[in-house]
């Protein structure tokens, strides 16, 4: 593998100096102090704050942040500009950008509760601020549920021996929960048995592949029902994975985190590390030890130029992509991801049981993310197939493909090892779509906060607003076209990122005066620069100019596919326009405690801590 071991030495050098260096210095710069009480321990109630080992939030964090967005990302950046700027994205962008984010958002929240970013941003700059800010979340979510379970529905159809090994891993990790909290049997024991379980679901994947709906699928796959009656992407199958899918992760989200969420995601964590250690152990193999096999090499160009000249997606595209913003739209998570924000500050600090732990969880595991998008990388330049549909129709095949050939330099048969990373794929979207749910249901109920009406208690009934969150997702599956809806979802991600490092560099600044900003403040101006203007070129050249004009792309000619251009149109100024606000809401608040008021949070904690 003489061309990928680039990729993989590139990133780990990176990651690694970073880790060691950049991360034990952010972590004395917020002061983490394992003798103070976290979040986990001070409002432990069974269901929502409940102390988790590192290891075990370790598998949760990391499962909950890596879904199938720095695999689709990556490679369609990669297949459009070229692998080298997609690789330098992401080498240099997470750990100065990324890593921090997510460091930063978990840090703030324990010492404000384990409150969502909305809360903290509200502490300083006021409630208009706070409910802007969940809001803007509340929309992201929907987005990110919608093209999760696309996504798994796409994965299930290509294979369906990883749908029948999910549906096991998820019974094994629901039996789990009850071995570890209600039986309160030995950990250790459970660890060995269940780990042993869901690596046997690939063997039991393999052997009995399910699908939904009748397709072409490998032999001996049992079809459970005869027809679907809406289609997705062209298929049937995919659509009934979506709505199954959408179902799943209403039900997972509203249940106890005892019960799923804790002992899935850390079931899972040996699959990812697997599938990600795995792969990066076997390129280094292919490459130095390895002798038999035929040599493989990158097979797309390492730059395309700044619009993509060149690319094996030229036919797919528009015609203009610029590499400045779309590239930094294009590969979000992977290298910096507003969603996990929302997780960071939503599911993680809740269960973190002692600060320290917050480097290796925050700041590591945006790192590990990274990793994953380096071996997406690896996958696709080993194979070089475009993508049809903006990235979706090809790209997550080519990842469970190209990661099993990888594989094969370790002795790994090409089948089990192709079904393997379909596994771990579908690991990654399981977890991150239902967390997202749950961190829905937590925006809807901060923003409600306490119920004064009958109208207001139905708002944060977890049931009624977990049920609209999945029906305005499959609104959105069922009425719009992936390729806006992927790039809607990479611009509103980003966004909230500038956002979410706006919120922690206003909890510094009003936490003492004298810290430096440079860490957080630089990160936020580029995501808003960014991020604003990829939302626009998509707006107005995009959708304005190509779909409704007719200018740029060829026009929508159907009555629906104008109404949602327009609506997206609609959206995108929305979250536009949002964001600006709140940019200029958190610059005043700067303005005023740096021009000499006193601090509000001198400790960085909550409200109640603060100074008299």
């Amino acid at each position: 593998m003489v061309g990928v071991i680039w990729i993989v030495a590139i990133v780990l050098t990176s990651f690694t100096l970073a880790y060691i260096g950049y991360g034990r210095y952010l972590s004395q710069f917020v002061g983490l102090d394992d003798t103070r009480e976290t979040p986990a321990h001070k409002y432990r109630d069974g269901q929502e704050y409940v102390p988790a080992t590192k290891p075990v939030l370790l598998g949760h964090h990391y499962s909950s942040i890596a879904g199938g967005a720095p695999i689709v990302g990556p490679i369609t950046a990669a297949l459009v500009w070229g692998w080298l700027p997609a690789v330098l994205w992401v080498a240099i962008g997470n750990p100065l950008m990324g890593a921090v984010h997510d460091f930063t958002s978990l840090s703030a929240s324990l010492r404000h509760e384990g409150k969502s970013i909305g809360y903290i941003i509200g502490e300083y700059v006021g409630e208009r601020g706070k409910n802007m800010l969940l809001w803007f979340a509340f929309l992201l979510i929907i987005l990110v549920v919608a093209v999760f379970a696309l996504v798994i529905g796409v994965v299930f159809d290509a294979y369906p021996q990883a749908a029948t090994a999910s549906v096991i891993y998820i019974a094994l990790a629901f039996v789990f929960g009850i071995w570890l909290y209600q039986l309160n049997l030995p950990f250790s024991i459970g660890t060995v048995v269940f780990v042993a379980g869901v690596f046997g679901s690939v063997w039991a994947g393999i052997q009995y592949p399910i699908a939904l709906v009748p397709g072409d699928y490998p032999a001996g796959t049992a079809v459970l029902f005869d027809g679907f009656p809406i289609a997705l992407l062209e298929s049937q199958n995919i659509a009934a994975w979506v709505v199954t899918m959408l179902l799943y992760g209403g039900a997972a989200s509203i249940l106890p985190v005892w019960t799923l969420l804790q002992p899935r995601d850390y079931l899972s964590s040996f699959l990812l590390y697997t599938g990600v250690g795995g792969s990066l152990l076997a390129v280094i193999a292919g490459t130095f030890l390895t002798t038999t096999a035929e040599p493989l090499e990158i097979q797309i160009g390492a730059w395309y130029g700044f619009f993509g000249q060149g690319s094996p997606l030229a036919e797919f595209l528009p015609a203009l992509m610029p590499l400045f913003p779309l590239l930094f739209v294009t590969i979000a998570c992977g290298t910096i991801s507003g969603f996990h924000s929302l997780v960071s500050s939503g599911t993680t600090a809740k269960q973190l049981n002692k600060e320290s732990d917050a480097r290796l969880i925050g700041y590591g595991g945006m790192l590990a993310e990274g990793l994953l998008a380096a071996v997406a990388l690896c996958a696709v330049a080993l194979i070089a197939l475009p993508a049809a549909d903006g990235g979706i129709g090809l790209a997550l095949p080519n990842f469970a493909e190209g990661g099993g050939i990888i594989l094969t330099a370790l002795g790994v048969p090409l089948l089990i090892g192709e079904v393997f990373m379909a596994l771990v794929l579908a690991s990654f979207l399981l977890t991150s779509m239902d967390t997202a749910v749950r961190l829905g249901r937590y925006m809807m109920e901060e923003i409600v906060g306490t119920p004064e009406s009958t109208a207001q208690s139905y708002a944060a009934s977890k049931y009624v607003n977990t049920s609209v969150i999945v029906l305005v997702a499959f609104f959105l599956l069922g009425s719009g076209r992936w390729e806006d809806l992927w790039t809607l979802f990479g611009g509103a991600n980003q966004l909230l990122a500038g956002l979410a490092l706006l919120t922690g560099t206003v909890w510094l600044a009003n936490w003492d005066q004298t810290k430096q900003l440079f860490s957080t403040g630089v990160p936020t101006a580029l995501m808003a620069i960014i991020s604003v203007s990829g939302l626009l070129w998509v707006g107005g050249y995009q959708v304005f100019a190509g779909r409704l004009l007719g200018i740029t792309a060829e026009p929508e000619t159907t009555l629906l596919g104008q109404a949602s251009a327009v609506v997206q149109i609609v959206i995108i100024l929305t979250l536009v326009g949002l964001a600006l606000s709140l940019l200029r809401i958190g610059y005043e608040n700067l303005q005023t405690v740096r021009g000499g008021s006193e601090a509000v949070a001198a400790d960085g904690g909550s409200g109640d801590d603060r100074p008299d």
